[in-house]
């Protein structure tokens, strides 16, 4: 009997506490519009990543419960329990592998880079020395960095704060990665024509769910719910939703399918 119970102590794990509680908690940035952000009519978290972490939910046969985390405490929130999964943009690299195992790559982007053309910037390396604003806790400072390594970084705890300082002069430039940085620019409206993107992609940002370490079983079922998407065409379908021409994002196609763990150079 002792030998039974622990041995079914053992093979208990947070996929089976997930159905025993009947929901997954997922951690969702809630302001990175289009992977996730608030719809304003219905109050409800909505988006590309939104839709995903939907889809794994219905795959497990439970109701997703979204809990909005900032960048900084996306991780921690995800080791210390308080979320069952990670759907907040989250960059997989070589550094965070030892902190969390991720789901296969969903998403490929990049950082790029906003400046006002009153600047006179017209290229990355032209930041050397400039002051440069972006979010806490993100890749996009680093990879700044490592193009331009004596900008100085000034970071904010949301995108929209760093975004906003731009628009009040406090920094020369704003730094995001390519699809939030693309619709920040769409809400400047009129004023867009102000700005400027700048050219260069600083890096290659491959995007996935994070996932507690140690937990195989709910990322075979992550990683199965994605292959499905993508074999079935709902991949491509979600992508051009939130991304595709006819989205606030207007990219022409999708040039990546969700198929293997990329990582970040």
């Amino acid at each position: 009997l002792v030998a039974s119970f622990f041995s079914t102590a053992v093979q208990a794990d947070q996929l089976d506490d997930i159905k025993k509680k009947g929901e997954i908690v997922i951690g969702v940035l809630g302001i990175d519009e289009p992977n996730s952000f608030v719809d304003p009519k219905t109050r409800e978290f909505i988006g590309y990543e939104i839709d995903l972490a939907k889809a794994v939910a219905q795959k497990i046969g439970v109701k997703p419960v979204f809990k909005q985390v900032a960048v900084a405490a996306r991780i921690p929130e995800l080791q210390q329990g308080h979320v069952d999964l990670l759907a907040a943009s989250l960059t997989h690299n070589k550094e965070r592998e030892s902190q969390v195992d991720f789901g296969l790559t969903h998403l490929v982007t990049g950082s790029k880079v906003l400046v006002k053309k009153s600047s006179g910037i017209h290229h990355v390396s032209e930041l050397a020395g400039k002051k440069a604003l972006t979010v806490k806790g993100g890749t996009q400072g680093p990879n700044l960095l490592r193009v331009a390594p004596t900008a100085e970084i000034v970071t904010f705890e949301t995108t929209q704060q760093a975004f906003q300082a731009l628009q009040q002069g406090k920094g020369v430039a704003y730094v995001n990665d390519e699809a939030s940085l693309l619709s920040d620019f769409a809400k400047l409206g009129a004023a867009n024509q102000d700005y400027l993107i700048l050219p260069e992609n600083l890096n290659v940002e491959p995007l996935a769910f994070g996932i507690r370490k140690g937990e195989p079983r709910l990322k075979a079922v992550v990683d199965e719910t994605l292959r499905e998407l993508e074999a079935s065409g709902q991949a491509e379908t979600l992508f051009l939703k939130w991304y595709g021409p006819d989205s606030r994002i207007k990219f022409p196609k999708r040039e990546f399918k969700i198929e293997s763990n990329q990582v970040a150079g």
